[in-house]
């Protein structure tokens, strides 16, 4: 919908972008009209701009020069309405004959307006609907004027309404002609605050099961689903991925690629599984393996001895980047609880140059 204005020398036309479909009326004191120069207190609006709270809506304003002369312009607007909600766009201050110049007016409604504890607390009614008034001033200037004439100041004025209403997404179940009435949105926005939460929870149910983007607070019930024991003295983030490999490591218990992958996301050291050498990994795991004592093939005293040996026994060797720092107690814990009872190993923490 589309509101004109014209004065003598300036033509004032108002554009909503965003009109409403239906809307309910708007009373206006008679003081007030005569305050913002309209004919009427009962005469409605051509201009109505529906605005949704946190979200932006514009009204256009076209401007076109009717005279002979330029003229220099600028933009005020007046309503009931906060005026932290109203800025003003414009192209320029100046107009010369015949020449047109478009402007904005950018809306913008907090997003907490429905819920505002302290005009809630009140007890007065929330106004939803706004009236308001656009002055266009603007003055002709020539270039033959007088030195020291001061050139006269002109108001053009146009009326626009201004209605805030929460978004209800269920209206687009419903068939048109139940749009035709404001209150339907306003009513259905009651049961869609009461049970959107609940659909939306269960759109992202993944991001709750899911230990890497689950609420901190849920992590105790999830480590519990997979019977995982949190330790306190890690950061969260790295019980959130033990939590989420949880199976995988009861699955490779008391190997050399369980107890790898344990290391790994504890200390954050790389897996370097691409590297064949275990001198050259950030976390080696070296294992002693022989025939055994075999009589047949072995003579005591040349190459074999009795005693000295360490079965069932490995070598641990963390390498962090220089600057970073391990806490060793905590690995011996990683290593104790997932190497066998009979095994035994040496820890070297090697840092690197």
């Amino acid at each position: 919908m589309t509101q004109a204005r014209s004065g003598q020398a300036l033509r004032l036309r108002l554009t909503p972008m965003q009109p409403p479909e239906a809307v309910s009326s708007i009373e206006v004191t008679q003081d007030a009209a005569v305050l913002a120069g309209v004919a009427s207190a009962s005469t409605p609006s051509s201009c109505k701009l529906l605005v949704h709270p946190g979200e932006a809506g514009e009204i256009l304003v076209h401007l076109e020069n009717l005279s002979s002369r330029t003229l220099q312009v600028n933009l005020q607007v007046s309503g009931d309405f906060p005026a932290t909600w109203c800025q003003i766009g414009m192209e320029g201050y100046e107009l010369i004959p015949g020449q047109q110049m478009e402007a904005v007016l950018y809306f913008q409604v907090p997003m907490g307006f429905f819920e505002d504890a302290a005009a809630l607390a009140l007890n007065e009614p929330v106004i939803f609907d706004y009236r308001s008034w656009l002055y266009v001033y603007y003055t002709e200037r020539t270039a033959d004027s007088e030195p020291g004439l001061v050139p006269q100041t002109t108001a053009v004025s146009g009326s626009f309404d201004l209605y805030v209403r929460p978004r209800s997404l269920y209206l687009d179940f419903l068939p048109a002609f139940y749009r035709e009435s404001d209150f339907t949105g306003r009513l259905l926005k009651i049961f869609e605050q009461a049970f959107e939460p609940a659909v939306q929870s269960l759109d992202v149910l993944w991001a709750y099961i899911d230990p890497l983007t689950a609420p901190r607070e849920l992590l105790p019930f999830l480590s519990h689903w997979v019977d995982w024991r949190m330790d306190e003295r890690l950061g969260v983030d790295r019980q959130r991925r033990l939590i989420r490999h949880a199976v995988e490591l009861y699955r490779w218990h008391g190997t050399r690629r369980g107890l790898c992958l344990y290391l790994h996301l504890y200390t954050d050291l790389p897996l370097d599984e691409h590297l064949t050498l275990e001198a050259e990994k950030h976390i080696s795991i070296e294992e002693f393996s022989g025939n055994g004592f075999v009589l047949s093939d072995t003579r005591l005293g040349q190459d074999a001895r009795v005693g000295g040996g360490r079965p069932y026994h490995f070598i641990v060797r963390l390498r962090p980047d220089a600057g970073e720092t391990i806490d060793e107690s905590l690995v011996r814990h990683v290593i104790d609880r997932e190497k066998p009872a009979f095994c035994t190993y040496d820890l070297y923490i090697e840092p690197r140059a």
